[in-house]
């Protein structure tokens, strides 16, 4: 989940614990933390649940979480940075500090110096080399996910689909600022304008973190916008085309880059995961890039054999010949008729034969079927049933 242009670790994550978020171990292999990822943003989407504002809120904390612990970069910080705060200090080799310590103040200083701790928690605290503390990152959007239905044939071929799309983005009153349109802002007065502030950790820690009077803009309006309530955000709704590349399988995947929700500050859209589901065909089955079709047989044709016409998906009719005395389940492949590859090949369609038993039978056909069972009387089927073993 990572993103080229905003890999860093934002300084509040030091106090959060993302594996109790997504309800896994800290041991969790990626499969496992993807796997309970995918189950809580399903069972909390805002587009399952428009109106739950606790399930919106639950959805904003599992993508967070998945965003850090998801990424095996950012995983990794994210558990020295843990594993150091929770120790109450640093580990040995660390200077014998004492008292309250600016971890910013303290890192900037070894960031210099090159290695150590400067290089580990440099974007944790949001500082690298030359950074100012006063311009906040652009914040990457998060990662939204949807589902959509596609019949069989369309699955097979490929096809287009429009998805409506709703996630947070800046609001349309204030354009994300957070003021009353008309009014001036002027310079946060809880963090004098830098957009953090500096906040005990625990132990001898402190370090800093967002505003929260400003959210890290910097700047406060005295009339806060009558849409957003000075939150700067708002919800959008918004119609996508998405391609379905061709054999796409029934609870696939697919991964749209930037089509998420937009980002803070000039920072990139996440991504959007489409789950695509492929309705069942009245005929057709599908196993991997085979096409799967049970073809009813009468009796007769399975014992004295038949050449029987059978449906293709998306082409003429093509003849199958059932050599004689075939039994029931008995498959033939017909070669080239299954479902497209992704090399521009198809696989092949297999026919099963299913001999039917008529429920009903006219006089004639009954007094044919006598004559057969006295012709065969001397056949033992079952003879094999009684004999003892070792005989």
């Amino acid at each position: 989940m990572s993103d080229p242009g905003n890999d860093g670790i934002r300084s509040d994550w030091a106090t959060k614990d993302f594996y109790a978020v997504l309800g896994v171990g800290k041991t969790a292999s990626a499969d496992e933390i993807k796997k309970a990822y995918r189950k809580l943003a399903r069972a909390n989407h805002p587009d399952s649940h428009p109106d739950d504002a606790a399930k919106h809120e639950k959805f904003k904390q599992v993508a967070e979480a998945y965003d850090v612990i998801g990424d095996p970069e950012k995983r990794k910080k994210y558990d020295q940075a843990r594993q150091l705060f929770a120790s109450g200090g640093f580990p040995a080799g660390g200077g014998g500090y004492s008292g309250t310590i600016n971890l910013e103040d303290l890192l900037r200083e070894r960031a210099g110096g090159g290695g150590g701790f400067g290089d580990l928690f440099g974007d944790f605290l949001g500082f690298g080399a030359g950074a100012r503390r006063q311009q906040p990152r652009p914040a990457r959007g998060a990662d939204l996910e949807t589902t959509t239905t596609i019949g069989f044939a369309e699955a097979l071929e490929g096809i287009t689909v429009s998805l409506r799309i709703a996630s947070d983005t800046a609001c349309a009153t204030c354009s994300g600022t957070g003021g009353k349109p008309g009014t001036s802002p002027h310079r946060c007065p809880t963090c004098d304008g830098s957009g953090f502030v500096v906040a005990s950790v625990g132990g001898a820690f402190s370090m800093n973190e967002t505003c929260p009077a400003c959210g890290g803009r910097q700047l406060v309006y005295d009339e806060a916008c009558p849409t957003c309530h000075g939150s700067g955000r708002g919800r959008s709704t918004r119609t996508i085309q998405a391609k379905v590349p061709a054999g796409v399988k029934d609870g696939q995947r697919i991964r749209l880059r930037g089509k998420g929700a937009p980002g803070e500050r000039g920072g990139p859209a996440g991504d959007l995961f489409v789950t695509v589901r492929v309705a069942r065909d009245r005929v057709f089955g599908r196993k991997g890039d085979h096409l799967t079709i049970d073809v009813p047989i009468s009796f007769s044709e399975a014992a004295l054999g038949a050449a029987v016409k059978v449906p293709t998906l998306d082409g003429p009719p093509v003849t199958v010949k059932i050599p004689p005395g075939t039994p029931n389940g008995r498959t033939f492949r017909v070669r080239g008729k299954g479902a497209p590859k992704t090399d521009g090949t198809r696989g092949d369609l297999l026919a099963t034969v299913e001999v039917q038993v008529p429920a009903h039978l006219g006089d004639d056909a009954r007094q044919a079927l006598e004559a057969y069972a006295a012709a065969t009387a001397d056949t033992k089927l079952r003879a094999g049933l009684f004999e003892q073993a070792g005989e």
